[in-house]
């Protein structure tokens, strides 16, 4: 989707820690790491079979498992020690999890990053990526509330900070291209067993990134971000609608789709970055760097003094971001190793993976 970053090699010999880092982001991060020669690559995750499964798939000494959560300040300082770099992706993700439990929500994404950062702050570590999302922007589900609080929580730590700790910065983009739980596999599960694709809206729009590119923002904001800065991936929009016709293209079958409607917490269109956001912002070929608000927060302050923007612009959004057709769509999903396994069992009457076999393969 784009050419790939290239920053200098920051991790030969470095202990790096990835907390959630049994996920298909995870799973990416640490292969793209180990070709990096790594001194360790820490996984801190809750999940001891999705553990297991990336040990055997990877099956590299250099990658290290830490059973343990985001929630629980113990687990965090035991897999904090000697850590160089933090690359904080544990989170709950899932927006209708979410809507229906927040308090799971508030305690993995707000209380799970405070406990990250104040670890690494206490250890000495010298940097700290924070993964956040663009249902963090106008926030009208409790995920996006819950990454929302992430960024203040963010913000208010690098402040706190300036020159004195880690520099702690934050990543914002949209959807992963076949990351788990996302509308992707949903699709293609459903073609593969043969029942209709159960779309909220043809229009709807939503940003689309591919892993690789996920990874170099990360890694671009490891090497360039500043204290308290949030770095956004620019990114191609599409509609839901030309997503499920370029499948059925791919996969060479007529799948009937079903509007179902919106569903509880879901927008029509999605924002990666505010008017406010942007007026202030440096912009790069394909990033934008949010800077940190250093302004003194006193209410006497507040309410009397204010910034003139910059410029005028309007908010970043997967609706007047650039629109892929359904061709470019396919070309895109047709480079995706598990869509490419997919169509292939799907030729041959083979049945669909199961999780098990899935994790492996990642």
């Amino acid at each position: 989707m784009s050419k790939r970053a290239k920053q200098p090699n920051l991790f030969k010999n470095k202990v790096v820690l990835i907390t959630g880092g049994t996920g298909s982001f995870g799973n990416a991060v640490t292969r793209n790491l180990l070709r990096q020669e790594p001194g360790e690559i820490r996984i801190l995750s809750r999940d001891e079979a999705k553990q297991d499964a990336m040990r055997s798939a990877l099956g590299n000494p250099r990658v290290r498992f830490y059973l343990g959560d985001v929630r629980d300040p113990r687990s965090v300082d035991a897999a904090m020690g000697e850590v160089d770099f933090v690359f904080h992706a544990a989170a709950l993700k899932q927006v209708p999890a979410c809507e229906f439990f927040p308090e799971q929500a508030v305690m993995t994404n707000v209380m799970g990053t405070h406990n990250v950062l104040d670890a690494a702050i206490a250890r000495g570590v010298t940097r700290v990526v924070c993964i956040s999302t663009d249902k963090a922007v106008y926030p009208i589900n409790a995920m996006g509330m819950s990454k929302a609080l992430m960024e203040k929580l963010v913000q208010a730590k690098a402040r706190a900070l300036g020159e004195r700790g880690p520099v702690i910065c934050c990543v914002r983009y949209g959807n992963v291209i076949y990351s788990r739980g996302s509308v992707i596999p949903r699709f293609v599960e459903q073609i593969l067993h043969r029942r209709p694709m159960t779309i909220t809206s043809p229009d709807m729009t939503r940003f689309l990134l591919t892993l690789d590119d996920a990874v170099d923002l990360i890694k671009f904001a490891l090497v360039e971000g500043n204290q308290g800065e949030i770095m956004v991936r620019k990114a191609p929009a599409a509609t839901v609608g030309a997503l499920a016709t370029a499948l059925g293209q791919l996969f060479g079958t007529k799948a009937k789709a079903e509007i179902i409607g919106l569903r509880h917490g879901e927008k029509l269109h999605e924002t990666l970055c505010t008017f406010a956001e942007l007026s202030g912002a440096r912009e790069h070929d394909e990033y934008y760097r949010i800077p940190l608000n250093t302004r003194d927060l006193a209410y006497s302050a507040y309410l009397t003094e204010g910034v003139v923007p910059k410029r005028a612009v309007a908010d970043y959004t997967s609706d007047n971001a650039r629109r892929f057709s359904v061709a470019e769509v396919k070309a895109v999903l047709a480079a995706v190793p598990a869509i490419k396994e997919a169509i292939v069992r799907h030729a041959s009457g083979r049945k669909p993976l199961d999780r098990g076999e899935e994790l492996a393969a990642e």
